[in-house]
């Protein structure tokens, strides 16, 4: 730690050294069980976190976060589908942040491979701001703010975030799984396997079974509600498929501009 605050201090980089500590918890042995007696604890306007039914088995969410001036995250979605606050100690924070979906394009100068576990930015944060900065805030959709000492913020799921640190910073976030995006996190796990990640070794192959065996033990209605949803989505492709012979068709009936799929669209990539 040494070493790196000397580095935070004097350094001249265009795209600092960013450290995400996972284990901070475990490490200071804080207590983060609930107030209030805990050091800290989610802030209860975002309801339960039904990944919570995983246990032990549920993956990485917390992430204590410290940068320099000019460090921060191109960008990205949250991994698993999930939705995050982060809660700024110190310092403070740009977001730039734009809603994904079917139908929705990604943020200018962002690439999204076709099956969409995959987001390129090519440039730094640095050569974003520089040459699409004024055309991403004009962009419809787009939401931007800055964050203070003392702040949280909301990142909904699937949404495309970037953020700067505009002063030296220490943040706190955690990602959960709110009840009204079950059936995102389900169609996620379910579909895009490939893209699941910060759960144990062994457990993201069958992400999805353990937490629908979970959910049902401790909240079955809410895991109905979510695969009812996940169906209706399945049964609307479907209904694309048969009723436009397969071909991609944009909303107004022509070619191209419009793809859908099973589960997950809300929020179909995965970056940590």
């Amino acid at each position: 730690m040494a070493t790196y605050i000397s580095y935070m201090r004097d350094q001249t980089d265009e795209s600092p050294l960013y450290i995400f500590d996972r284990a901070f918890v475990s490490k200071t042995g804080i207590d983060v069980s609930a107030p209030p007696t805990a050091s800290y604890w989610p802030p209860t306007a975002f309801g339960p976190d039904l990944f919570d039914v995983l246990g032990d088995h549920r993956p990485d969410n917390k992430w204590l976060i410290l940068g320099p001036t000019r460090s921060g995250s191109t960008f990205h979605k949250d991994p698993n589908a999930t939705s995050a606050w982060n809660a700024v100690l110190s310092g403070k924070k740009y977001w730039l942040m734009f809603p994904s979906g079917s139908g929705i394009s990604p943020p200018p100068g962002v690439l999204v491979s076709e099956d969409q576990s995959e987001i390129t930015s090519p440039l730094s944060i640095a050569e974003y701001l520089l040459t699409f900065h004024d055309i991403a805030r004009d962009t419809p959709g787009c939401k931007e703010g800055i964050c203070h000492a003392g702040e949280v913020l909301h990142v909904p799921s699937g949404w495309f975030h970037l953020v700067l640190n505009l002063e030296d910073s220490l943040a706190l976030t955690q990602n959960f799984v709110p009840r009204g995006k079950v059936a995102d996190v389900l169609g996620f796990l379910r579909d895009q396997r490939g893209e699941v990640s910060g759960f144990k070794e062994g457990v993201c192959d069958r992400a999805f079974e353990l937490f629908v065996e979970r959910l049902g033990e401790r909240e079955p209605r809410v895991l109905a509600e979510g695969l009812g949803e996940l169906e209706r989505r399945g049964r609307r492709g479907r209904w694309e498929v048969l009723t436009r012979g397969g071909e991609e068709v944009d909303e107004g009936g022509g070619g191209g501009g419009f793809s859908f799929g099973f589960g997950g669209d809300e929020s179909d990539a995965d970056i940590p």
